[in-house]
């Protein structure tokens, strides 16, 4: 195993060092750096089916092919969903860049491509680490379950993701409603899932990756899947999700958004604040 697992991680560097160059390289060229956001969700799929793939290849040990395929099903699906998403975002207001990656070419003026090369080169090897549940189960043999293959911590974290995936759907569409009603213009959400959360977008994001992790969880060393949800959660609440989303809503809707601020939960959804 020990083998397999130089040879993933191996294999994972080349693949983000070479999409990313690849991306930058792109971006440069249509002068949008954000659509690294799309790259960076696809680039998920491949790493999943990779960790599968390379699962296989273990001589005389006894590894689920049904448990490394919903796994990597799993990855696959919610990479395509997400990254179609971000690209039909991207889309929509391309050749404007999306105001982080704006306000990144403003700070770092002349120095741009080279820090930009390295901030995506970063994204890249953020990739691989939060690849580790798909590397864990594709790699980590462990007992056959009960079900094919499949026990009880896969078909919780087969639930958990489930519920991630279409809460992140639902409010998504919900979002985009909203947004395209005219007299919404300049208003805050607080339409369904939005009235509970401030973000239930990142919420339920990160409700996939908890999935992840216990899927993997029966796997040996399991444990360490559990990294991926938390350096989630670290960057939607605390780095670049919901601090800047929050920054910009407050200087575009003032006082309104302060009003949501104030009742309304930021992560977790929950009842209103009176």
């Amino acid at each position: 195993m020990n083998d397999r697992l130089i040879t993933a991680l191996g294999v994972g560097l080349a693949f983000v060092a070479t999409e990313m160059v690849g991306t930058w390289a792109l971006a440069r060229r249509l002068r949008d750096f954000g659509i690294v956001d799309i790259v960076w969700s696809l680039g998920f799929a491949p790493l999943a089916l990779g960790a599968a793939a390379l699962g296989s290849l273990g001589p005389g040990e006894a590894f689920p092919w049904q448990r490394r395929a919903v796994m990597a099903l799993m990855g696959t699906i919610w990479s395509l969903r997400l990254g179609l998403h971000l690209w039909k975002r991207v889309r929509a207001h391309h050749p404007a860049e999306d105001v982080r990656y704006d306000r990144l070419r403003t700070e770092w003026g002349a120095s741009v491509d080279r820090k930009m090369l390295g901030f995506y080169l970063l994204q890249g090897a953020l990739q691989v680490v939060l690849a580790l549940p798909f590397v864990w189960v594709g790699l980590c043999g462990d007992p056959p379950g009960p079900w094919f293959g499949v026990g009880p911590a896969e078909v919780g974290g087969l639930v958990l993701w489930t519920v991630g995936i279409v809460g992140e759907s639902i409010a998504d569409r919900q979002l985009a409603r909203f947004r395209k009603e005219p007299a919404n213009r300049g208003g805050v959400c607080r339409v369904g899932l939005w009235n509970h959360s401030r973000h239930p977008n990142y919420f339920f994001e990160w409700l996939v990756w908890v999935g992840y992790a216990v899927y993997a969880s029966a796997s040996p060393w399991g444990w360490l899947a559990w990294l991926s949800p938390a350096l989630m959660y670290h960057f939607l609440v605390n780095v670049t999700g919901i601090p800047m989303t929050e920054e910009l809503s407050v200087k575009s809707r003032g006082d309104a958004y302060r009003e949501y601020q104030r009742t309304t939960n930021a992560f977790f959804p929950g009842p209103r604040k009176s």
